[in-house]
């Protein structure tokens, strides 16, 4: 099986585009790559993207072929997709016939890549996020009754689940979380009180994998537990309004005196922070992937424009100024690309214990650079496109929705300057032990 190769210049990654690779050497990342493309065009046509947007919701009958196709397991799993995993799936077969074995880093690239060609994240992170992170926890953490107990439905699409850490006084300040859970007095139940915020999914999930405080104040980083809270009586919810991307379902979620059984703890009672930490390394090369391939989108676009569009008697192409433009988008979406999949190879060769202790600083300012690429290729795309670029609608509609799209990834998995200090940070301490 061979590429199919791009039409136009930086539409895609290097290796896509011809270009010899070191990294996907697997004929599997080119068959996975060849059916998610040919899968999204089918299933996720820009269309149905572009009426998530305006509708602000996603349909059910999307996450149901999600599941049907396979596509929930590396959602929820990752590269992490031994057995005992695939058989709670019912041997479900996975995207493009990749065996579970062998699915690694690049897979994982690759297919968040390709679901994110339509120009939004929202089909993909309306289907993907609230899996993806909520189901984190419970595959890593979780006893082997806790994961047969919750898999089997997650993993088939018959349940969703989400993960609800933000709260309106606490967003990158884990540590600051005030949602409580009290033992009742015959210790068999948690009684959950507090708000959560911003919660990918909340709106279509049936769990919702919570940190609580089980002891301590907020600001202390012991004494947050992590709860699989089902959807039940005082747990209410109600779909946030945004910017971009609203069809990802964000939410605000309120806990009133919820009843959770004590076995519904994930791991631990008072060790959920470290859990924490563990998974957003995955939060944020997520972003990173859906940044890169929106930038590839707006060049696409751009390049399309600029070739067709005439100004004061030639193509806009043909004026210096409008190329010096186009260039700097391409350097900066190039440098990009190379930087993410440095990192995804470095990843592929680390355990998930050593990549979040020698990446996690990377990971940190890859994620501030990639959002900070997008904001910076939206902007000009958007100028290129002139008032089409202010239109929903027409040549320019999905430049102007990745336009007020890329806030919802600059300020999830920790907003732009506490990357930056915890990339510093983080190089600081891991040179100082060498």
């Amino acid at each position: 099986m061979s590429l199919t190769r791009p039409k136009t210049p930086w539409a895609e990654s290097p290796w896509v585009s011809g270009a010899p690779s070191p990294y996907y050497t697997k004929q599997s990342h080119i068959a996975l790559r060849e059916y998610v493309r040919e899968w999204t065009e089918k299933h996720i046509p820009s269309e149905l993207a572009i009426d998530f947007d305006k509708k602000g919701i996603a349909t059910d009958q999307l996450y149901q072929q999600f599941a049907k196709d396979g596509f929930l397991i590396p959602f929820a799993l990752g590269v992490t997709i031994p057995k005992k995993f695939h058989d709670l799936s019912g041997n479900l077969r996975l995207p493009g016939g990749v065996k579970a074995e062998e699915w690694d880093h690049f897979h994982d690239l690759i297919l968040v890549d390709e679901l994110c060609r339509t120009g939004s994240n929202a089909p993909m992170m309306a289907n993907y996020g609230g899996l993806a992170y909520g189901a984190g926890p419970i595959v890593h953490f979780a006893s082997d009754e806790m994961q047969k107990r919750y898999l089997p439905d997650l993993l088939t699409g018959r349940k969703r689940i989400c993960l609800a850490i933000t709260e309106p006084r606490a967003g990158s300040d884990v540590a600051g979380l005030g949602t409580t859970a009290e033992r009742t007095p015959d210790g068999k139940h948690f009684i959950v009180n507090g708000e959560k915020k911003w919660i990918t999914n909340g709106i279509y999930s049936d769990y919702f994998t919570t940190a609580v405080r089980t002891s301590g104040k907020p600001g202390d980083y012991s004494g947050i537990t992590f709860l699989v809270i089902p959807k039940s009586e005082g747990l209410k919810t109600k779909k946030m309004e945004i910017m971009g991307g609203s069809a990802s379902g964000t939410t605000y979620v309120t806990f009133e005196d919820v009843k959770v059984p004590v076995e519904n703890v994930i791991g631990k009672e008072g060790e959920a922070f470290k859990y924490i930490m563990y998974n957003f390394m995955h939060e944020r090369m997520t972003i990173v992937y859906i940044a890169n391939r929106l930038c590839r989108v707006c060049l696409e676009d751009v390049v399309e424009h600029c070739k067709r569009r005439k100004a004061f008697g030639k193509p806009l192409m043909e004026q210096a100024v409008v190329r010096h433009k186009i260039a700097q988008m391409a350097r900066k979406t190039e440098a990009l690309t190379a930087w993410m999949e440095a990192t995804v190879y470095q990843m592929s060769k680390l355990s998930i214990q050593e990549a979040n202790v020698k990446l996690g600083g990377q990971t940190a300012l890859l994620k501030a650079q990639a959002t900070a690429t997008i904001e910076y290729v939206a902007n000009e795309a958007v100028k290129l496109f002139g008032g089409m670029g202010l239109t929903k609608s027409g040549a320019g509609e999905r430049v102007e929705m990745i336009f007020r799209e890329f806030k919802g990834l600059q300020i999830p998995g920790g907003s732009e300057d506490v990357m930056l200090d915890l990339g510093t940070r983080q190089a600081l301490k891991l040179f100082s032990k060498l």
